[in-house]
């Protein structure tokens, strides 16, 4: 591929990734207005849960797809669903036809997000270009997770929530179209073994049982949860066996019989874990403790936003003087920081304390995911370097997905056990109010400064777990980069 068309397929990539980033955002804003319009405030968190269910469920087999037809094929057809989705959404007419829009989205999403960086590293053979690449893919998300709810607030206020979703339809079809044109390099021989159908069933089943379940915790009865994580670990087990004497396995077991990969999905993991926690819990920090707008309290992310692309870009220079895992643990060293910043932070924390966290998160961020991507297709055979991709990503949004409902969990119980110690004074009801600032001139004045200690209890405990995470992650990175001595890596 010439140099032109390489830069030409690279930045329709980088629309898609924007284009998700934007999707990711942009429906926040306009969740009100669509639970007004279709009246199904009890369906809510389905809305978000089965974009992120289509996504984790559908990646490994878009890598696979991309295997036996082509990633630039596979790409399409992806974005393809994708667009569908999308003005399904829009056209909606009640809560249940968008949910089943929103998961042929998020189906279309999970190849949307993954097969470029398979074709990344097609395209860019030299890791050091390939990470500067990156940065800018960091970039283009983070651009758009910024702007994306400034979008919608505006297009939900000016025209309908309707044209959130058409908004997507001209980016994706434009994205498959550049990409038809101008991508010319395919591998040489595509796979001709048999699809793997069974496997894929079993996959599909189990995650999207696994993910269901975890979305459920706290909010369906116990036997229902437990039920669906049985099921979950039954389906994955048998699609484990069954594996076993199939030519082309959806995940192939020699992945971890790799050390080197082990380490790097280990560290994705538990990165995505935590820092998932600052993700969502940063904005009640601000409204809830502080008395902040919703505006001012998302603005946390702010800082971040500019900081992941900073470090992402930092990744490919630093390179030339540390070694893989020593970039790593800077990223690490960034992000336990951030966490420290707010376990020792009281009720009456400054609100500049949150800016700052979140760009030691940010930039922390940011370096951590373009080295270990990168490091993820290094570490794997060539044959297995879009599977190894694709189970990297899955196990991010497997993470992420976990961590919340874990998160989660700890909040509730700290809620629970400071309105019980109230003796019938703080109700839940007024817990909810306390973070939304037209609602604070309705809450007893006198109990405000302890029911923010009672919310400060549950995110300080969220923090902690957060940062006992980044704590693991720094002892598994120091171990790694033994291995890295033993081994003789250098810069």
């Amino acid at each position: 591929m010439s140099k032109r068309n390489i830069l030409i397929v690279t930045c329709a990539l980088l629309l898609s990734n924007a284009m998700s980033g934007l999707d990711s955002t942009i429906i926040n804003t306009a969740l009100p207005a669509i639970i007004s319009d279709l009246h199904g405030i009890e369906m809510m968190g389905w809305i978000v849960a089965v974009f992120l269910l289509g996504t984790a469920v559908s990646t490994p087999l878009w890598s696979k797809l991309g295997e036996h037809i082509g990633n630039k094929s596979s790409y399409q057809l992806a974005a393809l669903f994708f667009v569908v989705g999308s003005l399904l959404q829009g056209l909606a007419p009640n809560i249940v036809f968008l949910i089943i829009a929103r998961t042929i989205a998020g189906i279309g999403n999970g190849g949307v997000v993954s097969l470029p960086y398979i074709i990344y590293a097609r395209m860019y053979a030299n890791p050091r270009k390939r990470m500067q690449v990156l940065g800018f893919v960091s970039a283009s998300y983070s651009t758009a997770t910024i702007i994306g709810p400034l979008v919608g607030g505006f297009i939900v206020d000016a025209f309908t929530w309707h044209w959130v979703f058409y908004l997507n339809v001209p980016i994706g079809l434009l994205s498959a179209l550049l990409v038809q044109i101008y991508y010319q390099l395919e591998q040489k021989s595509q796979k001709r073994q048999p699809v793997d159908y069974l496997g894929s069933i079993l996959m599909t089943l189990g995650l999207t049982s696994l993910l269901a379940g975890i979305e459920m915790i706290g909010s369906a009865s116990g036997i229902i949860v437990s039920a669906t994580l049985v099921f979950a670990v039954i389906c994955l087990l048998a699609m484990s066996h069954f594996e076993n004497g199939v030519a082309d396995p959806i995940i192939p077991k020699r992945l971890f019989k790799n050390r080197s990969l082990v380490i790097d999905f280990t560290l994705f993991t538990l990165i995505w874990g935590a820092f998932v926690g600052f993700l969502i819990y940063s904005p009640m920090w601000a409204q809830g403790l502080l008395g902040t707008t919703a505006l001012i309290g998302g603005a946390t992310q702010i800082p971040s936003s500019f900081t992941n692309f900073m470090g992402s870009g930092s990744v490919a220079p630093l390179r030339r003087y540390f070694t893989p895992q020593r970039v790593i643990a800077l990223g690490i060293l960034m992000l336990i920081i951030s966490f420290v910043l707010l376990v020792v932070g009281g009720v009456k924390t400054p609100y500049w304390v949150l800016l700052l966290a979140g760009a030691f998160e940010g930039f922390g961020n940011g370096a951590c995911f373009n080295e270990l991507q990168v490091k993820v297709q290094q570490d794997a055979e060539e044959k297995d370097i879009p599977v190894a991709t694709s189970f990297s990503f899955l196990i991010r949004m497997l993470s992420q997905t976990f961590t919340a409902s874990i998160f989660g969990l700890v909040m509730n119980r700290a809620l629970q056990t400071g309105v019980q110690r109230s003796d019938g004074q703080i109700t839940m009801k007024m817990m909810n109010k306390l973070s939304d600032a037209t609602n604070i001139s309705s809450l007893p004045a006198h109990l405000i400064p302890e029911m923010r200690n009672i919310l400060h209890n549950g995110l300080h405990n969220i923090m902690l777990l957060a940062l006992l995470l980044m704590l693991i992650s720094l002892a598994l990175n120091l171990w790694a980069q033994h291995l890295e001595k033993q081994r003789g890596i250098h810069a």
